[in-house]
Order: C-alpha cells, then structure tokens, then sequence
C-alpha cells in the first residue's frame, strides 16, 4: 500500500481564515486556536506553490448568514488561485453545490444525512449533480462507546450510523473519498486517534480506497504513523504557518 500523503486545509470563519476547536463550535461562537491575518488567496498560493493538491477548504460558518456568505466569497478567491487543487466544503446542498464548477472544486459535503440517518435518495441526487469523481463525503465522527459514530450539522449531532464496514462499503460507488474528521481531537493537539486510524486502516486495506484523515496531528510521529497506514492526513493548527510548532515546509517535502 503506498504511504499517505499531506493534505492542507483552509478553515474559513467568519470570511477569516482560522484554526479553531472543532468540537467546540456553535452558531454563535467558536474556540480560536489561531486567528490569520492572512486571506485564503494565500494560503492557496502557498500549497500550490509546494504541490500540494488535494486540500480542502471548509466554511464553518451556518449557511444562510453574512458569515457564510464572506466564506463563500473568500473560497472562492482561494479556489481561482489553485485551480483543481482544493475541495469545498461546508453548507453544501444539491441547491449550491454548483455553485463552484468554475475552479474545477471537488465537493465535500455531509448532506447525505437526515434525521441521523443515511438518505439514499440525497445521495444519489448529489452523487449524479456533482459526479462521483467530484465527490468527498464528510464521515467526520465522535467515539460513543466502543463505536465512531457519523456527527452532522457542523460536527454538533451525533447520528445513528457508526463507522463499520457495511456502512462504508455501500457509499463508495457514489464517491471519490471520505473526509474523517476525529472531532473529539480536532484543534486540541493532543494526538491523534489511533483505534480510528486502525480501523480506516482496515478499510483501506480492504477496498483501497483513499481516506483523508483529520484531528489531533501534533508532531511528525503523528504523521508517519498516519502515512504508514495509507491514511492522507491533513493538519492545522500544529502547523507553524497557523501558530503552531510543526514545520509546514518539512512537513510538506517529506510527504507530498
């Protein structure tokens, strides 16, 4: 299996590029790690500039509000700078999802779920409206018992589906990845989760399909460790370009 690849992000709250707690967030508040005093538009150049395609650009803001509406504007300046290099994400529906075509932007979105559950019928529509070439679905999920389960609506609902092996399988024909976010570990920089790693590992063992995992990446072990099961990874604020102690350059040359 070939070793995982680093994959930038770009957390826009508030029209603001920011690393924040992501278990933490609500509609009218959220924990800041880093506040940029950069645009997106850079941040894009900046993965372009290193090669680093396959990142993701996520509005964390509700849809329907000022905020949203200045993320929007922001991804999209960042998409015009690296063409095909980034997806996005964050209030994605059927109803915007095209919103994006001219930048050639995959599309992450959870709209999938209703009701804690998976809807079919949404996500053959998304599914046919964007191409599953173009596709990311957002699996991020929090541990409850001795399962993950799929949380929604800004990682704030805790669904009925748990990460397993019946429920992955049937999504993989309607899609070109999954985005994993660990959202207990998301900005806290205490590590990753690695019984969750473990078991996406074993999915990709089995299907070999790619899994771009996100939370708690704090050092360069982290991200061997994460490589070495065939896991993309994406990091944000132990990064030293957003505030933090791990070298993006270095981290950058060793696994793109």
């Amino acid at each position: 299996m070939a070793k995982g690849l680093f994959r930038p992000c770009i957390d826009i709250h508030g029209g603001v590029v920011k690393q924040i707690v992501g278990g933490e967030l609500t509609d009218s508040s959220a924990v800041e790690n880093f506040v940029s005093e950069k645009n997106a538009a850079y941040y894009a150049g900046l993965y372009k500039k290193h090669n680093l395609p396959g990142g993701h650009i996520i509005i964390l803001n509700k849809r329907g509000t000022p905020e949203y509406d200045a993320g929007v504007k922001a991804a999209k300046e960042a998409l015009a700078v690296f063409p095909g290099g980034m997806s996005i994400g964050g209030g994605i529906d059927v109803s915007n999802a095209l919103e994006f075509p001219e930048a050639s932007a995959d599309i992450v979105t959870s709209y999938i779920f209703n009701g804690g559950k998976i809807s079919l019928e949404k996500l053959e529509k998304i599914s046919t409206l964007v191409t599953p070439e173009r596709l990311i679905l957002d699996l991020s999920v929090r541990e409850i018992g001795d399962e993950y389960r799929i949380t929604t609506e800004r990682w704030r609902r805790i669904s009925n589906i748990s990460i397993n092996s019946d429920n992955i399988a049937g999504l993989i024909p309607y899609c070109k990845e999954f985005l994993i976010h660990a959202v207990d570990k998301e900005g806290k920089k205490h590590g990753i989760d690695k019984n969750l790693a473990n078991l996406l590992y074993q999915f990709m063992c089995k299907w070999n399909f790619p899994v771009t995992y996100a939370g708690g990446i704090r050092c360069l072990n982290d991200a061997e460790y994460l490589s070495n099961a065939g896991l993309d990874f994406t990091v944000g604020s132990a990064l030293d370009i957003f505030g933090g102690k791990l070298k993006f350059e270095e981290l950058a040359e060793k696994y793109s």
